[in-house]
């Protein structure tokens, strides 16, 4: 599916987008599993866990979004949590997040497509390089270890192989057999993912090394505190993919073409979703980022309150672009961009819901 093209907002490396835990549950694939869960969460003890004191719960009542402190478990990561109170009873969101769909309030999101099981490459044809990504298109193709792209040492030679096996001077035609080899590559780690999870992230290739996103969604889903409220038998099943999850748990995988730093950016995203008839609890792991950050992880969380509904969203986002000199100055900004986003997705959120 191809978007129009919106106002542009900055999209930096700390830009995420909510819907992609809110996209439609219909394509979802529903697997069969043995065990049994419930949702167990209190919006009380979620208040005591992230510490939300008398004003933050004043003003919550009155509608407002109020945002909470979420440990970052290593150097490279961003984390927040937000909340936000909805006049709207339980069941109604429980409606919307299982049939809404908030990817047109993002205007860096151009593409995204549902990745069925068995899929072949054909499942990323929507992913292209146009012509007039011809630089991007040349970078790939010249590509070494280092932040410029999110690649393996492997598909680094890959890209370079293919720069010598086919030399083209024609903009489009080159544009075209990037854009194969880059589905294939999205292919290769969607499979390998699916395959043994967490451990199945090809590392990316750094000047000085190599950088995980195995390790970094590891910490995210073992600092989760707001998931394991939810559902520890979802939280222990999520570390362990491709462990059984819990029965009644909708799973769902699609690919994103996001604009970040102005450039086209692959990324590969799990989602799961638990829900009963009164709250419901959406986790989703971007696995695989073309570049600008590492990897994401993220959860929506909403419960009975007041005469309402509550929503508690926590966002963590690894990047090796707040280390080094002047960290402490980048992790601030950092978490106001994120903080600034994160609250336009939730009023997103609310007018959407409002309106059905």
């Amino acid at each position: 599916m191809k978007k129009p093209p919106g106002n542009k907002i900055s999209a930096s490396v700390y830009g995420h987008v909510l819907f992609l835990v809110l996209m439609a549950v219909l394509h979802a694939q529903t697997r069969l599993h043995a065990q049994t869960t419930a949702i167990t969460a209190d919006v009380n003890a979620i208040i005591a866990t992230f510490r939300l004191d008398e004003e933050q719960i004043a003003a919550l009542d009155q509608g407002e979004i109020v945002s909470f402190d979420v440990a970052e478990a290593t150097q490279k990561e961003l984390a927040l949590g937000l909340a936000m109170y909805l006049a709207a009873p339980p069941a109604k969101l429980v409606e919307f997040f299982k049939d809404g769909d908030l990817a047109m309030i993002d205007p860096d999101v151009r593409q995204y497509g549902a990745i069925a099981p068995e899929s072949a490459s054909s499942a990323f044809a929507g992913f292209v390089f146009s012509p007039d990504q011809i630089d991007e298109v040349n970078d790939l193709l010249n590509a070494e270890a280092g932040d410029q792209f999110n690649l393996s040492a492997a598909e680094i030679r890959n890209f370079a192989a293919l720069r010598k096996s086919q030399p083209v001077d024609d903009d489009t035609a080159l544009a075209a057999l990037v854009s194969q080899q880059y589905q294939q590559l999205l292919l290769q780690r969607w499979q390998a993912y699916r395959e043994k999870g967490l451990n199945g992230i090809a590392p990316y290739a750094r000047a000085d090394g190599e950088s995980s996103p195995t390790e970094e969604l590891r910490q995210a889903a073992l600092s989760s505190k707001l998931l394991a409220h939810f559902s520890p038998n979802l939280a222990t099943a999520w570390l362990n993919y491709p462990a059984p999850l819990p029965a009644g748990t909708l799973e769902h995988f699609f690919w994103l073409n996001n604009l970040v730093d102005d450039r086209p950016t692959a990324i590969l995203s799990h989602r799961i979703m638990l829900t009963s008839d009164t709250a419901s609890v959406i986790v989703t792991r971007q696995f695989y980022v073309g570049h600008s950050y590492n990897s994401s992880h993220l959860i929506v969380g909403c419960l009975p309150y007041r005469d309402g509904s509550v929503i508690f969203y926590t966002h963590r986002t690894s990047t090796d672009q707040i280390t080094g000199l002047g960290h402490a100055l980048k992790r601030s900004i950092g978490r106001e961009h994120k903080k600034e986003r994160m609250t336009q997705n939730l009023e997103g959120l609310r007018a959407a819901v409002g309106a059905l």
